[in-house]
């Protein structure tokens, strides 16, 4: 017989926001057959996290395990204030790791993050950066399930050729760094009038009207598309050779799994969990953290060297067959059982 789950997080993809893993998880785990009420899609944070704590409460008797997303920032609190109310009751909860700043966070706020994590039933951790952290910390319930897509609903496309048409899939925040991603643009368009950019995912913290003024008062090519459903955006990806990752901070983005799958080059920033997600030279090209002048330098080889750029998609392409969910859902159902 399938478990009864709660699942915490931000399900708030409604209120114009990025889907996040409490739509996609959720979905597959149910597509398996768990049945699993939700908390919460609130947008007020105050609703959000009093819905939270009363699902928890009003679901004790009936729910087998309780997930929950556990990020670095305030929804870190989420998490904490959840843990100590499922500690009352003796619920079984999965924290899920999320957010390149879970480190920092659990330096930061060590007893609160060490009551919440020891005390778990188990801690998922998306990618080997934070499995390992978390090891070292000492925690022995820690358990490595990866972040993971449906392949087949991703079309390799190969292709001969890699034009400096850039595509960016990001919410536009600050920790995301967008407005890097407009000034690898400038540099390009001095060798390559042609290059084209365009941002995809809804505002988060203003980055975007900041992005846009950059982009209008230095009258970039830039398409700043907004948030757009996953079935857009795979589209749309057929417009595009090279996907930018720009961010100062990550675990494990699906968004960079979900270029692999379609053959996209792939150039990110060497921060977080990145560096556990993706091989330097074998499957994408890695520089460092806002380093404006090596990430163009970067995407220059990926156009002058089609041949090797083609043998970086291919094995990626390769390399993400471990991310699809009909490989992910056993690890899931063997913490589940």
């Amino acid at each position: 017989m399938k478990k009864n789950l709660l699942y915490i997080g931000n399900k708030l993809s409604h209120n114009s926001s990025t889907p996040t893993s409490i739509e996609s998880l959720g979905f597959s785990l149910e597509q398996i057959g768990y049945h699993i009420t939700y908390a919460s899609g609130f947008k007020n944070k105050v609703l959000r996290l009093l819905h939270m704590l009363y699902a928890t409460v009003s679901r004790a008797g009936s729910t087998d395990y309780i997930l929950i997303d556990t990020y670095s920032t305030t929804n870190f609190w989420y998490a904490v204030a959840v843990g100590k109310v499922c500690q009352i009751f003796k619920l079984k909860y999965i924290p899920i790791l999320h957010g390149g700043k879970l480190p920092q966070r659990h330096q930061k706020s060590p007893q609160r993050s060490k009551n919440l994590f020891n005390k778990a039933y188990k801690i998922i951790a998306p990618s080997f950066y934070l499995f390992n952290f978390f090891q070292k910390e000492g925690y022995n319930n820690v358990v490595y399930i990866p972040n993971s897509i449906a392949i087949e609903k991703y079309k390799f496309q190969e292709r001969a050729i890699f034009k400096p048409n850039l595509l960016w899939v990001r919410s536009f925040s600050a920790i995301y760094n967008p407005l890097m991603a407009l000034k690898i643009l400038e540099i390009l368009l001095e060798d390559y009038p042609g290059a084209t950019l365009c941002m995809v995912g809804p505002d988060k913290d203003g980055s975007l009207k900041t992005c846009r003024q950059y982009a209008k008062i230095r009258h970039l090519p830039v398409i700043f598309s907004g948030k757009m459903e996953k079935k857009e955006w795979i589209e749309l990806s057929k417009e595009y050779d090279i996907f930018i990752n720009t961010t100062h901070y990550d675990n494990t983005p699906i968004s960079v799994i979900e270029a692999m799958a379609l053959g996209l080059a792939v150039v990110s920033t060497n921060v977080g969990g990145i560096p556990y997600l993706l091989d330097h030279d074998k499957n994408a090209l890695l520089v460092n953290d806002d380093d404006i002048v090596a990430f163009a330098k970067a995407i220059k080889a990926i156009i002058n060297d089609p041949a090797q750029s083609q043998i970086l998609t291919l094995n990626a392409g390769k390399k993400v067959e471990n991310f699809d969910w009909q490989v992910v859902k056993t690890q899931w159902t063997k913490i589940l059982t």
